[in-house]
């Protein structure tokens, strides 16, 4: 197993982070990293994402969505082929922090035989995409 987890403080509402966060249609305008999110994310369905670092293609997932709590959590775990090959349970946490502000952390827990194998991108490409869309939700939620 390894976990790739970043963090930062936005200066807004945890109403407002979730409401950037969960609006997928306007993914396209914003997200460096999640190029899109189709579907409806409750807990039980499956969802399709598009995730791309600088400089990848990307890689179209259908994962599952194991939580979807408002302004709190969002959950899926997807597979690349098939389960135990590479899968990834991505997570999105909200915390209300002082002074009307919320703490994001995104991060993700990889399992799966090629894990070891893709060690290098997972802890350089993956966490640089996680960066990048964590810096411009906190840009979008800050603007006025």
């Amino acid at each position: 197993m390894r976990e790739i987890r970043t963090e930062i403080q936005i200066k807004a509402t945890a109403n407002r982070v979730w409401d950037v966060l969960t609006d997928f249609k306007r993914y396209p305008e914003w997200n460096p990293f999640i190029k899109y999110l189709k579907g409806k994310p409750m807990e039980g369905t499956k969802i399709e994402v598009k995730m791309a670092s600088a400089g990848s293609k990307g890689m179209i997932l259908k994962p599952k969505v194991l939580k979807f709590q408002r302004c709190k959590e969002f959950r899926w775990l997807g597979h690349i082929v098939i389960p135990g090959l590479f899968d990834g349970e991505h997570i999105f946490e909200i915390i209300n922090i002082p002074n009307n502000a919320t703490l994001f952390i995104q991060r993700e827990k990889f399992y799966g035989i090629l894990v070891p194998l893709l060690k290098n991108t997972l802890d350089k490409s993956t966490k640089a995409g996680f960066e990048a869309m964590n810096k411009q939700l906190k840009h979008i939620c800050e603007m006025k």
